[in-house]
């Protein structure tokens, strides 16, 4: 008969073995589950970045004083945190937008005060921000602009929502990761919820909608309304579109501050040129109010382009005649090529003269004419 002893030995040698396997074929299922998912890589680099922002928020100081982890959100609210800024990330303010004086005047009273100034704004219900805010208007207008300097100057958090993220092929999870979006801000609070052509997302519903991106929309309009029945969230959804006829009336509803961005005009596109060539080299030629008036129907994005192709080609010949004096001068013994900074500075060949904005000016003229004509070209193939 065997020892009690070594009975107790077999029993606890049985004992160990048994978790021994458990633990390995428990974690190798796992394994084989995580590697066989095509998302784990992008969860994993979603909850990487998420924590490197939820770092930068806790780095400064935040009204409630409280620290963010990752491990007090889910993996859905994870995922939408990757999409997060912080507000000392957004490098932009209302110096760096010209020409739109009045909407940004408007905008700082009904948006920016009203979060800043919280407690004061909070004795009145009719004083308080609206929970949602649409700018429309021509594309390369300063939508986008205008959205991050308003997070920088109400010291916002800014979710930059990319709606690619809220699909998912799982049913389901679309919905989730939708009501992610506001418990996320929630928590984040003063929070942002920016939306780039918001029309591409919220569109008007119709009959011939997927089943999928239809509820995805319901649980994205139902979380939105518990912002606007809650009043003391401080989390604001703000889109940006240039087709405000293709969104949906539940969701311009939703929406009750709405701002138009248009083409600017004269003395708008005047001010935005000294805004772009403020730190450039100018030739006394160059004649601001003559180019504003020549560039009717010219965007700020516009603008920029025809600045940066005028400088371009200052640079390029400045380039060319520095070659070709060193290859007269012998290469290779004089010189590698470089160009020290100071000679950048006084360089009076690298000043942009009126004649370079005008060549650029007639290319781009000339461009939008190729692109207006095959645009018509083609509705006309389809008609």
């Amino acid at each position: 008969m065997e020892s009690p002893d070594v009975t107790r030995g077999q029993i606890a040698a049985m004992v160990v073995r048994v978790c021994v396997v458990s633990a390995v074929t428990y974690y190798s299922a796992k394994w084989m589950l995580s590697s066989m998912d095509p998302n784990s890589k992008m969860r994993k680099k979603a909850k990487q970045l998420a924590e490197q922002q939820l770092k930068k928020l806790n780095s400064t100081e935040n009204d409630s004083g409280k620290k963010f982890r990752t491990k007090d959100f889910n993996e859905h609210e994870v995922m939408i945190a990757s999409h997060l800024v912080a507000p000392e990330d957004i490098d932009v303010s209302w110096a760096d937008i010209a020409g739109l004086d009045g909407v940004i005047q408007e905008l700082r009273e009904t948006v920016v005060l009203p979060v800043r100034h919280r407690e004061l704004f909070r004795r009145s219900q009719l004083w308080r921000a609206p929970k949602g805010v649409l700018l429309h208007g021509p594309p390369g207008c300063g939508k986008t602009l205008i959205a991050k300097a308003i997070a920088k100057d109400a010291g916002m958090r800014f979710i930059n929502l990319d709606v690619a993220v809220l699909t998912d092929k799982w049913y389901g999870e679309s919905q989730k990761l939708a009501t992610a979006v506001f418990t996320l801000a929630q928590k984040l609070q003063p929070c942002i919820i920016f939306i780039d052509e918001i029309e591409s997302f919220l569109r008007i519903r119709g009959s011939g909608d997927h089943e999928a991106t239809a509820m995805m929309k319901t649980q994205f309009m139902l979380q939105w309304d518990g912002l606007v029945s809650n009043a003391n969230t401080c989390v604001l959804v703000l889109g940006a579109t240039n087709r405000p006829q293709d969104l949906d009336k539940a969701i311009l509803r939703r929406m009750p501050a709405q701002f138009h961005i248009g083409v600017p005009r004269d003395v708008q596109r005047e001010s935005i040129l000294q805004l772009i060539l403020q730190s450039e080299q100018l030739h006394n030629s160059v004649n601001l109010k003559e180019l504003a008036r020549l560039t009717p129907g010219f965007s700020g994005s516009d603008l920029r382009e025809l600045c940066r192709h005028a400088s371009m080609y200052r640079m390029r010949q400045f380039m060319r005649d520095k070659m070709g004096d060193e290859h007269r001068d012998d290469l290779g013994s004089k010189g590698d090529g470089q160009v020290n900074e100071q000679t950048l500075q006084n360089c009076e060949q690298l000043e942009i003269r009126m004649a370079d904005l005008l060549k650029s000016l007639t290319i781009m003229k000339v461009s939008k004419f190729q692109s207006h004509n095959a645009f018509m070209e083609k509705d006309l193939e389809l008609d």
